[in-house]
């Protein structure tokens, strides 16, 4: 097993200077810090939890809050908080996963109790009750989402304004002038779910100044839901000829419902997918889509963590700038 002392001759420096990079109990130039957090990595050195808890007065405990909900989808929940926890370990840190819809009784237990040193917190409201308590604690937080009023506040997320605005950009330089948007479940809008507030925000936005006309719909999961939304929308603007879809579980039934009724993609209708890489790769039509970046949201968020328990960070908002690939599922407007 490696110890402190073999880290210290590594990195050329004192096992004093090690032990505080690892506690944060002085403050350490960035150059030695990296250059100790690369010898623990090279190494693979592992601070004993219980020793380093009892000198820092830290649990070295990262608590993950991530509200496992029905209407929404949990692959991309679970990515997240798989990156949080590899990072988390790669900086000492393990993670503590709160999955119950408890909302600020959650935070207050955390807070309380003393078993973490910092929080994350997902699946963001506009509005969130939760956010109160944040800004009195002393405890450290980063929010993977945005709040309306992200004052006092880490945030990290995809820059969802931008990208409702560039699927909306895609498809009108390829002629479409009627666009319409399958969107989350309809309880995510009256929870009013940042994401998704602020994707159809910028899809709007982004299409007045382009003149073109823009149609919303939430959509349940399941077979019928998407049938019902799809006839809807085609019902009352029958000259859609783009779809963006911020759904992924509609995505599949959607392209089976349009191959049924004999509306080939893209020669007659265009869909955009906001959805996570592998689900647009995989579609039955490869997806045009703006990926979510599961990972690096849940990488940024432990970073940033990380440098607010050493005293290092401040409150900001990382928005991860949109891409969009285009693959065979857009086309010219027909």
């Amino acid at each position: 097993m490696v110890t402190l002392a073999e880290v210290a001759r590594h990195a050329g420096v004192s096992a004093s200077t090690v032990s505080y990079v690892l506690s944060g109990k002085r403050p350490i130039s960035a150059a030695t810090r990296l250059q100790v957090e690369q010898s623990i990595r090279e190494l693979g050195y592992h601070p004993n939890a219980g020793a380093r808890a009892l000198a820092s007065s830290r649990s070295n405990i990262i608590a993950l809050m991530v509200p496992l909900r029905t209407d929404m989808y949990v692959p991309v929940m679970m990515e997240i908080a798989i990156a949080v926890a590899t990072t988390a370990r790669a900086h000492g840190y393990d993670v503590l996963l709160l999955t119950g819809e408890e909302g600020p009784e959650a935070v207050r237990r955390v807070i309380g109790s003393g078993l973490a040193d910092a929080m994350i917190l997902m699946d963001v409201e506009l509005d969130d009750e939760r956010l109160p308590l944040l800004r009195g604690a002393d405890q450290p937080s980063v929010l993977i989402g945005l709040p309306a009023d992200t004052s006092g506040l880490t945030c990290v997320d995809l820059d969802f304004r931008a990208t409702g605005a560039l699927c909306v950009e895609h498809l009108a330089m390829l002629g479409h002038r009627d666009i319409a948007v399958i969107g989350e479940a309809p309880a995510v809008y009256e929870r009013h779910t940042g994401f998704a507030e602020r994707t159809v925000d910028g899809l709007r936005s982004r299409a007045r100044e382009l003149g073109v006309g823009v149609l919303h719909r939430p959509c349940g999961g399941g077979y019928d839901a998407i049938a019902a939304t799809l006839t809807r929308i085609l019902d009352e603007r029958p000259g859609t000829s783009g779809l963006v879809v911020q759904n992924e579980q509609a995505v599949e039934p959607l392209l089976a419902l349009l191959r049924r009724q004999g509306r080939a993609v893209p020669e007659d209708v265009s869909v955009v997918a906001i959805c996570p890489e592998q689900v647009a790769v995989q579609a039955s039509v490869p997806l045009t889509s703006v990926s979510i970046p599961a990972q690096e949201m849940g990488r940024q968020a432990v970073e940033h963590l990380v440098a607010k328990i050493d005293g290092r960070g401040t409150d900001e908002v990382s928005l991860i700038a949109p891409e969009l690939t285009v693959r065979a599922s857009s086309g010219a407007a027909p």
